[in-house]
């Protein structure tokens, strides 16, 4: 390997180490599932480019040049019938890492701008899956409020509803983000994404609801840093699992679909977020706030509610009142073995 393929190789190797093992985790997200898509990305692409016959000798910037993407794509549709999403998906996360590149280095500016060309794969239009009123208030109605944790579950889900907030967002909320006090208007603060916060305003009986549950369980002078939600055995500076919360949430479906078809039994948290905003479109909410209330980055994101709404009218009833490990080993100085292994990336 000559000389300076060697340093630039290592470099490379380096960033996808850091933007995995730190930036990522510190700065982008705390959601295990974007994290995971990351890596997974990742992966993929190098292995993508193993396949090609590239070796830690030839991994140069080249590597990660439009005309290699887009024969990755290619790669993703033919050899891995991944679908036009996932494509997508695959292809939004190669590019945050390349814009984190080209943020250390200017002469690999390029890169990113070059893949920021390249046209994402058509989808076919498809509906969001939701819940029904009727469901969700099912579900509400699940929890037994004579238990604590029936009561925990019903202020998460109250939450999870009121704010259309994504499941790490709730379970990330600390005491210092909510604002109950009597003479205000009560609201939470919520982080997001890029640690952008938006304000979401609660209903009386949403407010009343956290109040209760945080006079109950936090006492009438509550840490500002502890968790809302905080796990048994790490104590209240340690939120809850997305795991153990998604365990939860398809216990109260099993009860709830008893009373109420519409509730699925494979329910996730996001049901509740699709949930919300069709709820807010039908009661003529405009589509630039929905979008604003959901945090997303993109107005398209937001239109494909306009759908939904359409067809579920008529069914519509009354309104309702795991850390990563950070312990990797850096491969990058390692010339030896697969291309993957030099990165630093699983098998």
């Amino acid at each position: 390997m000559a000389r300076n393929n060697q340093s630039e190789a290592a470099r490379i190797a380096r960033y996808i180490s850091d933007f995995l093992d730190d930036y990522a985790p510190n700065f982008l997200t705390n959601s295990a599932h974007t994290l995971k898509s990351y890596e997974d990305a990742l992966t993929l692409y190098i292995m993508f480019l193993e396949g090609s016959g590239v070796t830690p000798s030839g991994f140069t910037k080249a590597c990660f040049e439009r005309e290699q993407i887009e024969g990755w794509i290619r790669w993703l549709k033919e050899a891995r019938n991944n679908s036009p999403d996932t494509c997508n998906v695959r292809l939004a996360s190669l590019r945050v890492f390349l814009e984190y590149v080209s943020d250390r280095d200017v002469g690999l500016l390029y890169l990113y701008q070059d893949a920021k060309l390249i046209k994402r794969q058509k989808c076919p239009k498809r509906k969001v899956s939701g819940l029904t009123r009727a469901a969700v208030a099912a579900m509400l109605a699940a929890p037994d409020p004579t238990t604590h944790i029936g009561r925990r579950d019903l202020v998460f889900m109250t939450l999870l509803y009121a704010t259309a907030a994504r499941l790490d967002e709730i379970l990330s909320i600390k005491i210092k983000q909510l604002h109950l006090k009597k003479g205000m208007r009560p609201s939470v603060t919520i982080i997001g994404k890029g640690q952008k916060t938006r304000t979401m305003y609660l209903l009386p009986r949403a407010a009343a609801h956290v109040r209760k549950y945080l006079e109950e369980v936090h006492g009438s002078s509550p840490d500002p840093d502890a968790y809302l939600f905080y796990s048994r055995v790490g104590g209240k500076y340690a939120k809850l699992t997305e795991p153990a919360m998604d365990k939860r949430l398809k216990i109260h479906a099993q009860k709830a679909h008893e009373e109420c078809p519409d509730v699925p039994l494979k329910i996730h948290a996001h049901r509740f977020r699709h949930a919300k905003a069709s709820h807010w479109i039908e009661d003529d909410v405009n589509v630039l706030q929905v979008s604003f209330l959901l945090d997303h980055a993109q107005l398209e994101t937001t239109m494909v509610y306009l759908d939904i709404t359409t067809e579920d009218k008529a069914e519509a009833l009354a309104t309702l009142e795991s850390e990563k490990d950070k312990n990797i080993a850096k491969r990058w100085k390692n010339l030896d073995g697969s291309l993957r292994e030099f990165c630093g990336l699983k098998r």
